[in-house]
């Protein structure tokens, strides 16, 4: 295989230091640029061993390379969904449309919706994520806590939106208050990249 493609690290739509005062422009940088970074570069280094070992015919421990290699992937795919729905203060949109009529009628409001995803964000156990997804086949949102990026995640559904609650994501900004960074995450989210998710 000649020139394998690899995956590379996505740009921001927005500068570091929009987000402030709710994520500083140090913690945005450090963790767009170090952390979401090592997971593109952990996954390359494996795609990179893999093309290797069958190119040699060399054998692997394909259960422990699988496992890195999937929490790597996860890494990088829950913090490209993650980057797309954030957005400056007061430029994200409004909550509504289809998205809105979904959500109020499966949790009743907005206020319950925002009430079980903070919830979710702040008892995932360790380090990992809360998303919003959705069941094409009974056509209802669920709410996921995803551990690790790659555990406990619901099979081919389609993620609208994700919190990332690794200490990585704030721990610049609030320290080791994961509720304080939960809500100030309700100011900059992107609802029209939401909603555009929703309708694809």
């Amino acid at each position: 295989m000649e020139n394998p493609k690899l995956y590379s690290l996505p740009k921001l739509n927005y500068d570091y230091k929009d987000m402030v005062p709710y994520i500083s422009e140090e913690q945005l940088r450090i963790h767009h640029q170090k952390h979401h970074q090592a997971y593109v570069n952990g996954a390359n280094a494996i795609f990179k061993k893999l093309d290797k070992a069958r190119k040699e015919g060399a054998d692997i421990d394909v259960k422990s390379t699988l496992k890195e290699l999937s929490f790597n992937i996860g890494g990088h795919v829950l913090h490209s969904l993650f980057w797309g729905n954030l957005a400056p203060a007061g430029k994200g949109g409004k909550f509504g449309g289809a998205l809105a009529d979904s959500i109020n009628k499966e949790f009743g409001s907005f206020e319950r919706f925002k009430k079980e995803f903070s919830q979710a964000a702040a008892s995932v156990e360790g380090s990992g994520w809360a998303a919003l997804s959705f069941s094409e086949q009974i056509q209802r949102p669920l709410i996921m806590q995803i551990e690790k990026h790659n555990m406990e995640v619901y099979p081919a559904f389609k993620i609208l939106m994700v919190l990332d609650v690794f200490e990585h994501a704030y721990y610049i900004d609030y320290k080791n208050d994961r509720a304080k960074f939960i809500e100030a995450f309700w100011n900059i989210v992107n609802w029209d990249e939401v909603s555009r998710r929703m309708e694809r």
